[in-house]
């Protein structure tokens, strides 16, 4: 079957043979590779061009197996002797790359809840069902990897069947791997989930869900059509913004990006206007006619707000403005990237980001990275806190260098609503841990005989760091983690700094809880005393509290043997060049500066 049979030009094909959906599941629940089978049933990618993750396009996903990034894909499909267009779009699974799924969702009618047969219902599914429900959209129950031998069919269907409201026999039973199923279920796709509306005859508006950033060509924008149609050479207008584009081309993805002369009502394509500044796309934005605009705009999307913070600085001072030119590329493929320019009196120019969570942070630097050949180092990741201090006016701290000095009157922390789903055996385990990082039990629900469902406020700063990995080591990986914002409480907090021959060095200040000050204190000192290579002169490393000091190690000194040449003769002889040596170390430590390698803050912020 090719790829043009079922192209929906304007006029000609009703939007009762458009179809428009997604596949949601938590992370490793087999999105991509059911996606395969997809692309494969419906020939749209031949056999022998046929690779595992044929969505994933990054290095990054295929080499950690997930999805970071939505894509989309145009499929023919015959059904009942009729043809149909199945627009798909694959979504990550993670928790921190939400925000894709919200986006994507809001471009479909309907949507895939895959599950896998084996590790059954886990948070981020509970997470993405809602997401779909707010966009009120038809959902198709799917159990995944039926082949396995450790798969539960029959459980896990009474599980997905009391969350979805459905009847047991209602849930499809597939293999990704196999392809056992994936044919039901695309004529399952036809008949359940319903045509997109639209009016084909008012003024065109279409939705931007998407954009990338390619280096030859330009900003690609993804979008849906609402309203009317989109023809190549037509002059477009963003409606939030006011700007003005001419189309050089427009498309479809199937799975490969194919011309096209026009988008119609209900579809899902690509749009090219040549333009390199990367501001010219916003996702959410209404693209509409600039010679018959709309009146309004569509809907768009919440603004997704970071959930933790981190500076990220070039090694090299020269590649500053590399890297800000490397933020702006990447912020069109991510939108949930925020950031503005920050110096550190260590670390040099550099920026402070905002991401949506710690593998959020993680792929953004790899990103930088390896696409534009950047080397960075990041300091402690941190949360959003609100300062009042006695007397003075409210103050939000990104940087714990922006932390007030003087009485403070509170502190209000973010805090989150966890949800973790995990078997029975290990609630207690999973009770101590929350208990340890501050967290109260909001509810506890048995979702079945074996498996529970705890939900936690938690502060946002104890879990960012390595809560997830001690969640899933306590519970030997059958926990699964899901949180949302929610607000923020009052908490006793303190800054910690820490000096270096008395001068403070604001990349390893950190904002900790006043019960885990000491231990913070006696742990960055303890690793700087490791890291930091010994000066001519001996170096106190010293963790404070405003003045007070609560942690020391000192770094000795580096000595000359200057009782070499003394082979005999009178001990006072020897002790007077030894107080030599002393007074000259003495009056070099008044005036020498500590030098402390870029590699001995990469290695202690890295590891802390």
């Amino acid at each position: 079957m090719s790829n043009t049979s079922a192209v929906n030009i304007p006029g000609q094909t009703s939007l009762e043979a458009i179809r428009n959906f997604s596949i949601i599941a938590h992370i490793d629940h087999g999105k991509s590779t059911l996606a395969d089978r997809m692309l494969q049933l419906t020939g749209v990618v031949e056999q022998r061009l046929m690779r595992a993750q044929y969505l994933d396009k990054m290095d990054i996903e295929r080499e950690r197996g997930i999805t970071i990034k939505s894509q989309t894909v145009r499929m023919p499909w015959k059904y009942q002797a009729k043809e149909f267009t199945l627009n798909m779009i694959d979504t990550p699974g993670h928790v921190d790359f939400s925000y894709e799924v919200s986006r994507s969702l809001a471009a479909c009618e309907g949507c895939i809840l895959l599950v896998d047969a084996a590790q059954g219902i886990q948070a981020q599914t509970l997470a993405n069902l809602y997401i779909a429900l707010d966009n009120d959209l038809q959902i198709i129950p799917v159990l995944n990897k039926i082949d396995l031998p450790a798969a539960d069919v029959a459980k896990n269907e009474a599980e997905l069947s009391q969350l979805i409201g459905c009847a047991p026999e209602d849930i499809f039973k597939v293999s990704g791997k196999t392809g056992q199923g994936v044919k039901e279920l695309l004529d399952k796709i036809v008949e359940k989930i319903p045509p997109p509306k639209g009016d084909v005859n008012a003024k065109t508006r279409a939705l931007i869900f998407d954009s990338i950033y390619d280096s030859f060509r330009g900003v690609i924008t993804y979008v849906r059509v609402v309203d009317g149609s989109i023809k190549a050479r037509q002059t477009i207008k963003m409606m939030s913004q006011g700007t003005v584009h001419e189309l050089l081309e427009v498309g479809i993805i199937s799975p490969e990006m194919t011309k096209q002369n026009a988008l119609g009502t209900g579809e899902v394509g690509y749009l090219m206007t040549g333009v390199k500044n990367v501001s010219g796309s916003k996702v959410g934005d209404t693209i509409t006619d600039n010679s018959s605009p709309a009146k309004t705009a569509l809907a768009g999307y919440i603004e997704p707000k970071p959930m933790v913070y981190s500076g990220l600085y070039p090694i090299d001072g020269s590649d500053y403005s590399n890297l800000r030119d490397a933020l702006d590329k990447l912020k069109l493929n991510d939108a949930a990237l925020v950031y503005e320019p920050e110096t550190s009196v260590a670390l040099g120019f550099g920026f402070r980001i905002g991401f949506l969570g710690l593998l959020h942070l993680e792929i953004v630097r790899e990103r930088l990275e390896r696409e534009f050949n950047l080397d960075l180092i990041s300091t402690l990741p941190n949360v959003i806190y609100s300062v009042i201090p006695e007397g003075g006016a409210e103050k939000i701290v990104t940087n714990p260098s922006e932390f007030p000095n003087g009485k403070i009157a509170k502190v209000l922390e973010p805090v989150v609503k966890a949800t973790i789903i995990s078997p029975k055996d290990y609630v207690g385990t999973i009770m101590e841990l929350c208990q340890d990082r501050r967290g109260n039990l909001e509810k506890m629900d048995y979702l079945s005989t074996e498996r529970v469902e705890l939900v936690y406020i938690l502060p946002l700063s104890e879990i960012i760091f390595d809560f997830f990995n001690q969640l899933k080591s306590r519970t030997k990986g059958y926990a699964s983690l899901d949180y949302e914002s929610n607000g923020q409480k009052e908490a006793d907090l303190v800054r910690v700094d820490v000096l270096l021959q008395g001068e403070k060095v604001d990349a390893f200040s950190a904002i900790v809880h006043k019960d885990r000050a000491y231990s913070y204190g006696v742990m960055i000192t303890e690793k700087l005393q490791k890291l930091i290579p010994r000066q001519l002169f001996e170096v106190p490393i010293q963790a404070t509290i405003g003045s007070r000091i609560i942690a020391r190690q000192n770094v000795r000194a580096l000595r000359k043997d200057v009782l070499a040449k003394c082979y005999g003769g009178d001990i006072t002889r020897k002790r007077k060049l030894l107080e030599k040596q002393k007074e000259g170390k003495k009056k070099m430590k008044s005036i020498g500066s500590v030098q402390v390698p870029k590699e001995a803050f990469i290695a202690a912020l890295s590891q802390t």
